[in-house]
């Protein structure tokens, strides 16, 4: 869709973003947690995200990996926001909850918007355009790299969400349950070069 926004635009938008500080992970309800490990074998942290998860691309979640999930955790949470969108909230590319409390991953193409996230009980929720499933990266042309949050939540409690929840009511029914949270953050922009950055090597597999 914002690939149609013309560049002009894109650029005169350039200071609009909805800031880091609106990102789940620091919002002050959740309270203070340890770190757990979260990262992608598509992708390092910091770097460009491939164009096969955007939506110049075939559009399919990326490839997750996690470890270093306490013990004493109940369930685990995904939410991917956009802290750069021109909007006044970022904006929502993902909510997975009631993933299994261990250390372990989702596979290319497993937030699917039919509701599933795969065979082990975890649910999708709702993204910024109120669909179930992965919302592709879509920045403005012209507006500069956007800044891609994946945030993995460890849970003493599964949280109370209903059947499709948006990640407002997620981050409300995790406050005071978080016991350890991960970030991974990948870029991507339309309209003008890539960063260079040295590559950083990946993992393949979870341990």
């Amino acid at each position: 869709m914002l690939e149609h926004v013309p560049h002009w635009l894109g650029h005169a938008l350039k200071g609009v973003r909805a800031g880091a500080d609106k990102l789940a992970i620091v919002q002050p309800e959740l309270g203070s947690f340890d770190n757990l490990h979260l990262a992608s074998p598509a992708f390092a942290n910091g770097a460009r995200l491939p164009v096969r998860f955007t939506e110049d691309g075939e559009g399919v979640s990326p490839p997750l990996f996690w470890t270093g999930v306490p013990e004493g955790a109940e369930r685990l949470a995904l939410i991917v926001e956009d802290a750069d969108a021109p909007t006044p909230a970022p904006l929502v590319h993902a909510v997975v909850w009631d993933l299994p409390p261990h250390d372990g991953e989702l596979v290319e193409g497993a937030i699917q918007a039919d509701g599933k996230a795969g065979a082990d009980g975890s649910d999708v929720g709702r993204n910024s355009y109120f669909a179930e499933g992965w919302l592709p990266p879509d920045p403005p042309t012209g507006h500069g790299e956007h800044h891609y949050a994946f945030q993995l939540f460890a849970l003493a409690a599964g949280p109370d969400v209903g059947d499709n929840p948006g990640r407002g009511a997620l981050v409300r029914a995790m406050a005071g349950k978080v016991l350890a949270a991960g970030l991974l953050t990948g870029t991507y922009s339309r309209g003008e070069a890539p960063p260079v950055r040295r590559a950083h090597s990946a993992r393949t597999s979870p341990a």
